[in-house]
């Protein structure tokens, strides 16, 4: 993926921060190389646990190893993803940012984040704070487009899950109530603002949002709609909904099951306690 090398690099930079006291031993010449990047702990496409990624998805319609993924910058209410070399004027090239997303999504997209390696969650932060101040100067404008407007609503859900500061939260929620305005209906935009309300301490809030996420075919919102009636004390209609998702998801028959057991042995509260949906 095209952002694996300069997060790799930040990452890498940490670490060699915290061992700059270490001084070779021999005059071989130091060859570095780059970590792996750990499994994600989130499933990459929360509409679709068997699909692609979206940004995957994207880009198998590039059409050309030159091209790039470019969307309005301004004056637009709906997504306008195309495909080009390069962005014109008041367009943006969303490639990287949009690789990156994906990547932070899979250890940040829900809070608690989840991460294994305290110096790769660094990177993550760092390279996160690029993207949000990136963005933000795009949303700048009074007229900012719904796919750049989406983009800066998910890294600053994702900023506020990695605790860089109570601003995200705030930020968060201005760019959900300017996407309402601008498309109401976007199955992503509930699935995000019903977690995200969910997370943050809004329950009650967060279940409009969140039930026309799960009407749109947003896999994972199930699982959210379940977090949020478990932190609600409402066991029942967690289970309900668990019941719901095992009937439309077939597949996830086993993962509700096992679910539903914890809520009404152990009253669990939080799914990602119990499961893990990248595997």
């Amino acid at each position: 993926m095209m952002m694996l090398k300069p997060l790799a690099c930040t990452v890498l930079s940490a670490a060699l921060l915290s061992a700059c006291s270490v001084l070779p031993t021999s005059n071989e010449p130091i060859v570095f190389k780059e970590p792996s990047l750990s499994a994600p702990f989130y499933a990459l496409n929360p509409f679709n646990y068997n699909e692609p990624p979206a940004f995957e998805l994207e880009l198998k319609k590039v059409g050309s190893s030159k091209n790039r993924l470019i969307v309005p910058a301004t004056n637009s209410k709906t997504r306008q993803v195309s495909y080009a070399t390069s962005a014109s004027s008041n367009q943006i090239d969303v490639t990287e940012i949009d690789d990156f997303l994906q990547l932070v999504e899979g250890k940040a997209r829900h809070y608690p984040p989840r991460f294994t390696e305290r110096q790769e969650r660094k990177g993550f932060e760092a390279k996160l704070k690029q993207v949000n101040q990136q963005l933000e100067t795009l949303t700048a404008n009074n007229n900012a487009s719904f796919d750049v407007l989406i983009r800066a609503f998910k890294a600053s859900v994702m900023a506020r899950n990695l605790d860089l500061g109570s601003a995200y939260t705030t930020k968060s929620m201005d760019y959900a109530q300017r996407l309402q305005k601008l498309n109401k209906e976007d199955p992503e935009l509930n699935f995000w603002f019903g977690f995200a309300l969910s997370e943050g301490g809004g329950q009650r809030e967060a279940i409009p949002y969140l039930d026309k996420a799960m009407k749109a075919g947003v896999q994972e919102a199930y699982l959210s709609a379940t977090n949020n009636y478990l932190a609600m004390e409402q066991k029942k209609n967690a289970v309900q909904i668990l019941k719901n998702y095992k009937l439309q998801y077939s597949q996830e028959a086993h993962v509700a099951d096992q679910l539903i057991q914890e809520i009404e042995k152990k009253g669990r509260w939080n799914v990602w306690q119990v499961m893990n949906p990248s595997k």
